[in-house]
């Protein structure tokens, strides 16, 4: 799939509420000047729930005619209705990505085995290598190491695991119990170098749409196993990454985009901008970053 820094980006919208694809192009070219490793389409980051389908269309048409070829593209296809998904893996499919992202299901909680029919069902049916997405936080239910691994088995297109679970003692079982063809990322900028240090093979990051540059300094190091200067980097940046989810991802990081002069400070319902306070907190660690 790809080893470094994939970046999870936003989706601007105008102060009308419509999607800035001008703006996707800017950011789309900021993050190949940063030589970013991936950029991963309409995921949490991107707000995908309430992006309509005319919209994802075009968002991943200008993404991909920015990239051409440049960066690993990857797009998020997940929902909690298995026919959903497939559906957005056949629009997916129209423009030739190197993956997709599909977020394990959530509200309609089953259980692990139905975890292990929920991917074979989606994954038997596109050829595109998959990420698994595991974010329990979010969608209320946890892929344990033992189902990610049983889903791979069967499923070989399921490539790689987003762990987002937030336990290192989950991660690290998983990383000793996997076998080679699966592939491990960090889903939380601040855990990415520990889970590194386990096997993982890169993030995918919400610091660096704003932060490209630094997040891949500590990647790059860890990948060449200097984890003293990876150590280094994680410790001088760590701040910054923690205050970037001072609220509910990815309002902060779209103000700091706001402020980079990337895009207008806008989000859709249910999300809405950072508050006041943590709007000066932000304005704060930014200027630290400087």
């Amino acid at each position: 799939m790809f080893s470094g820094v994939g970046t999870a980006i936003i989706t601007p919208f105008l102060k009308n509420g419509e999607v800035d694809y001008e703006a996707i192009k800017k950011i789309t070219r900021f993050q190949l000047e940063s030589k970013i490793d991936a950029i991963i389409i309409l995921g949490t980051t991107g707000e995908a729930p309430v992006i309509s389908d005319d919209e994802r269309n075009k968002i991943i048409n200008t993404v991909v005619k920015e990239v051409s070829g440049k960066c690993k593209i990857i797009i998020g296809t997940g929902s909690n209705n298995p026919k959903i998904v497939v559906d957005l893996n056949k629009q997916a499919e129209q423009f030739n990505p190197d993956g997709l992202l599909i977020v394990n299901p959530y509200y309609n909680k089953g259980t692990q085995d139905s975890l292990v029919d929920f991917y074979s069902f989606i994954a038997g049916q596109t050829k595109i290598p998959i990420i698994l997405y595991n974010v329990p936080s979010r969608t209320g239910m946890n892929v344990l190491p033992e189902t990610a691994v049983k889903i791979h088995k069967i499923s070989p297109n399921v490539v790689a695991v987003k762990e987002a679970s937030g336990s290192i003692s989950q991660i690290a079982r998983l990383c000793s119990i996997k076998p080679d063809s699966l592939t491990v990322y960090s889903g939380n900028d601040d855990q990415a170098l520990p889970i590194m240090s386990l096997g993982a093979k890169g993030v995918i990051s919400v610091y660096s749409n704003a932060y490209p540059v630094q997040m891949k300094e500590i990647i790059s190091s860890a990948l060449n196993n200097d984890f003293n200067k990876a150590t280094e980097y994680q410790n001088k940046y760590l701040r910054t990454m923690n205050d970037i989810f001072v609220e509910t991802n990815p309002a902060p990081i779209k103000y700091v985009m706001h402020k980079l002069g990337f895009c207008e400070n806008i989000l859709r319902l249910p999300l809405k901008p950072v508050s006041d306070e943590h709007q000066i907190l932000l304005d704060k660690t930014m200027e630290e970053m400087k």
